[in-house]
């Protein structure tokens, strides 16, 4: 079995192409999503921000969202960016009509919580797990999180509100790493599809 895994980025809506690019650079193969079959193929899988609701329902069209929720719950690493953060949370504290989740991690998210697009910004952030530098955050619509139940863990914190958390497999920021050029996130991620690969 090759070393490089294979790891999708689901297709629905949202940043695709920076994502694809971004797991490339950090060594992995990296496919779109948008059908079940493809989902089948990966080792791991990113879903990037967007618009949560519009995810969510495109999910349930495409017939992804059950599938998606059975790889999750079997274990396969999965890692959610902004309005991927969002699908992954047990509990969305103001769902949209109709809004669905994966879920994967025990927290409560608040969607659109750092506002409006207009007040976007960029903070430097330490992240548990990644050495060196702080990481640029890039923050668009962002969500946080409200609060984690014991088995998810905290990886970083901007102005006293949780923005990366991870629980087993699972992985979730509020912001953007595939937007900065800075790799590191994405190499955490595809460590933890490797290492899920291949089990000691």
């Amino acid at each position: 079995m090759s070393d490089t895994p294979v790891i999708g980025v689901l297709a629905l809506q949202g940043d695709v192409r920076e994502h694809l690019i971004a797991l490339a650079a950090a060594d992995a193969v990296a496919r779109p999503v948008r059908r079940p079959e493809e989902l089948a193929e990966v080792d791991g899988l990113v879903l990037p921000g967007g618009e949560s609701t519009t995810i969510s329902k495109l999910a349930v069209l495409f017939g992804l969202m059950e599938p998606l929720r059975t790889r999750v719950r079997a274990g396969m690493p999965v890692y959610g960016t902004c309005a991927g953060m969002i699908m992954l949370a047990d509990k969305i504290l103001d769902p949209r009509s109709g809004q669905e989740t994966i879920g994967g991690i025990d927290m409560i998210v608040r969607r659109n919580a750092f506002g409006r697009q207009n007040e976007s910004f960029e903070a430097a952030l330490d992240v548990k797990g990644i050495p060196g530098d702080p990481v640029e955050g890039v923050f668009i619509r962002a969500p946080w999180v409200e609060s984690v139940v014991a088995g998810a863990e905290v990886l970083a914190e901007h102005e006293g509100h949780i923005v990366a958390v991870r629980q087993g497999n699972a992985l979730a920021t509020s912001f953007h790493p595939e937007l900065t050029g800075d790799h590191r996130v994405h190499s955490l991620f595809v460590d933890m599809v490797r290492t899920h690969r291949t089990p000691e």
